[in-house]
């Protein structure tokens, strides 16, 4: 199976592509990259499930972009929308009213949970998590934050000191006021268990030894992904978010939930947490809330946190907070997502499609060490060895080894969503059981490369 050119792409196009690239490699600086290093794909075109590259090349995207087109490429009601949007009010400073937001705010506030239902926008994830943690740190007078190691939660300053990935590395001077610990994993487990019971009990009895040890007094907030995405989709077992929330409440910090990623519908719900049935104090959203058509994202903030900046000034804002056009895309996504069962759709496809297809490449493939997730939201770790379960790549890097599952991937017309020694299965909510099967049939090819890498 190779990448196909089911649709040609006029000349000018793919030249105008060539122009880009060139240009590309002329004056853009790229993000987590070394520059004179990189050699990145050109996109032309999109539509729905599908992208197509710079030779004309079409590819199924498997990977969502950066697990953010929930709702596929050029969605014609959300391009309507931005459209409309633009045609009446491209933009507005954000003391003023405008009915887009207007919208988006009632829209978003039905969906969170509990009573939620304050929103505060921001231009995407990093900074939401950044504000959702300065509210959490005035309100309480506190300061420390405590996150997990593998995590992610922004590239801003303070957002890339809370994240627990080995991207932190390089900017940590330990000054941010960020202490980390282990959250639940049971495929590697830091806590010896051998049930995701004991995985429960062991890693909320080290959470509470921690906030014992720094002291609750000094600590203002824990911020968790409700289900890790970049660091490896790792569902949290039975009973921990829920025990969060618990320590949370009794030793008085506010708990933020980080759904920038799982949220919007990619868990098969509208929010991951409503698997656990938690009510966070603060939850941060991006990405998936308008698919990332123009850039988005936010803070939904509980009515006691709101009642703290009822008359006290709330020192921070954006210029582009709630921005028109933005805010119009996330009401016709919200709206097309509500009409066409988008995320009921999701939920589908993880139980009856992608959740088995996956089992059934976890028994055929010795490389397959784990297979984990819920809706369209699931990550296959590669191992060269399932006993020791030696990772592909090493944690924090790749591997000659993932570079060539990556590349059979592209050459077979499958863009994937790889990290490390995992590749995720990220497609959009709504593609279709053809196309997420033949997505599914393209990894059983390449995977029998990687088996023969297993010791």
């Amino acid at each position: 199976m190779t990448a196909t050119t089911e649709q040609q792409i006029p000349e000018e196009d793919l030249a105008a592509g060539r122009r880009a690239y060139e240009l590309d490699r002329r004056h853009v600086f790229h993000s987590w990259s070394a520059q004179e290093t990189l050699t990145p794909m050109t996109i032309t075109r999109a539509a729905g499930s599908y992208v197509w590259d710079g030779d004309g090349n079409r590819l199924l995207d498997f990977s969502s972009q950066l697990v953010n087109t929930n709702i596929g490429h050029q969605h014609p009601k959300v391009v309507a929308a931005i459209q409309e949007q633009a045609g009446k009010l491209c933009t507005v400073a954000p003391q003023f009213v405008n009915e887009a937001r207007s919208e988006a705010a009632r829209l978003i506030a039905e969906l969170t949970p509990g009573e939620l239902n304050k929103i505060f926008f921001t231009n995407g994830g990093a900074d939401a998590v950044e504000h959702a943690i300065r509210m959490a740190r005035l309100h309480t007078g506190k300061y420390k934050v405590l996150s997990a190691y593998r995590s992610y939660h922004g590239g801003t300053a303070l957002a890339v000191n809370v994240t627990g990935d080995p991207r932190r590395i390089p900017n940590d001077y330990g000054n941010a006021g960020t202490v980390h610990f282990h959250a639940p994993f049971l495929y590697r487990t830091q806590f010896h268990s051998s049930t995701p019971e004991e995985e429960t009990q062991r890693a909320l009895e080290h959470l509470e030894t921690m906030i014992q040890l720094e002291g609750p007094s000094t600590i203002a907030a824990v911020i968790l992904e409700s289900i890790p995405g970049t660091a490896g989709i790792m569902v949290p077992p039975p009973g921990y978010l829920q025990g969060v929330r618990e320590l949370a409440t009794k030793y008085g910090i506010i708990y933020i939930a980080d759904e920038v990623m799982c949220g919007f519908g990619r868990s098969g719900k509208w929010f991951a947490i409503d698997h656990f049935e938690v009510v966070p104090d603060l939850l941060t959203f991006a990405k998936g809330v308008n698919s990332g058509y123009v850039p988005l994202g936010g803070v939904a903030i509980s009515p006691e946190i709101a009642a703290t900046f009822g008359q006290r000034a709330y020192p921070g804002g954006l210029t582009y907070s709630g921005h028109p056009l933005a805010t119009a895309a996330a009401v016709a996504t919200i709206n097309a997502m509500r009409d066409e069962g988008i995320v009921e759709n999701a939920a589908q496809l993880g139980s009856d499609v992608l959740g088995p297809g996956l089992a059934t490449l976890q028994e055929k493939h010795q490389s397959v060490g784990d297979v984990r997730g819920t809706g369209v939201f699931w990550a296959i770790e590669l191992v060269k060895d399932r006993q020791t379960r030696e990772p592909l790549a090493p944690y924090g890097a790749s591997s000659p080894e993932m570079n060539e599952l990556i590349a059979a991937c592209r050459t077979r017309g499958l863009l994937p969503f790889a990290n490390f020694n995992r590749i995720h299965v990220v497609p959009p909510l709504n593609i279709s059981v053809e196309d997420a099967n033949r997505g599914l049939s393209i990894l059983d090819e390449v995977l029998e490369i990687a088996d023969a890498r297993v010791s």
